[in-house]
C-alpha cells in the first residue's frame, strides 16, 4: 500500500522564488565585498603559489610505477590494472623473463607499459587492484606536454615518476 504525502502549500513569495533569488543575491554581494576589501582570498597565484602543502591525504594524483629497494621492478604484468581501467588509459605488453635471470621464478614482466595521461581519470582503481603494489597514485597534479605523444607516459617515465618503494614484494617472497 502506497503512502500518500501531501505537498505543503506555497506562499505567494515562494511561488515567485523571491526568497531564493534574494538569498542568492545577498551571498553574491557579501562575496563581492569580502573580495574587494581583501578580507577573503579567493584566487591562487599559480605557479608562484602551489597546493603542495595543502593537498589532503585522500588526494588522488597521477599513477606511477615503483621499484623495490634493490632497483627491481615490482610489476609482474598481470594486466589487472589494464583490465579494470574505465577509460582504457593503460596498455601493457608482457614478456617472459629469461630462464637464466636470477628472478626467473616470476613468469613475466612488462615489456611495454604505457599510461595515456590524457585519458586517465585519476580514479585510483589501478592502485587498488595491483596485487604486487607496483602502481601508486602520486601527489603530482601538474603534468604538461607540448603534444599528445608527450602525455603518453612509457615505462621509463612511469618509473622515473614513481621512484622506489620499500616493503614486502610478493613476487620475490620465497615462501609464496
Amino acid at each position: 500500500m502506497a503512502k500518500v504525502i501531501q505537498r505543503p502549500k506555497l506562499t505567494l513569495a515562494e511561488m515567485l522564488y523571491l526568497p531564493a533569488i534574494l538569498g542568492g543575491l545577498l551571498i553574491t554581494v557579501r562575496h563581492f565585498f569580502d573580495t574587494l576589501l581583501g578580507r577573503k582570498k579567493v584566487t591562487m597565484r599559480y605557479p608562484e603559489e602551489r597546493w603542495d602543502n595543502h593537498l589532503p591525504d585522500y588526494y588522488r594524483g597521477a599513477p606511477a610505477l615503483v621499484k623495490d629497494e634493490h632497483g627491481r621492478e615490482r610489476c609482474v604484468a598481470c594486466q589487472l590494472c589494464e583490465f579494470i581501467c574505465p577509460p582504457r588509459a593503460i596498455r601493457i605488453i608482457p614478456e617472459e623473463i629469461p630462464s637464466n635471470d636470477p628472478w626467473a621464478k616470476v613468469e613475466k614482466r612488462p615489456k611495454e607499459f604505457e599510461i595515456n595521461m590524457i585519458r586517465c581519470i585519476y580514479c585510483g582503481l589501478c592502485q587498488e587492484v595491483c596485487p604486487e603494489q607496483a602502481i601508486f597514485l602520486k601527489k603530482d597534479y601538474s603534468f604538461v606536454g607540448y603534444s599528445r605523444q608527450d602525455m603518453i607516459h612509457n615505462k621509463e617515465k612511469l618509473y622515473e615518476l614513481g621512484g622506489t618503494m620499500t616493503g614486502l614484494v610478493h613476487k620475490w617472497n620465497e615462501k609464496k
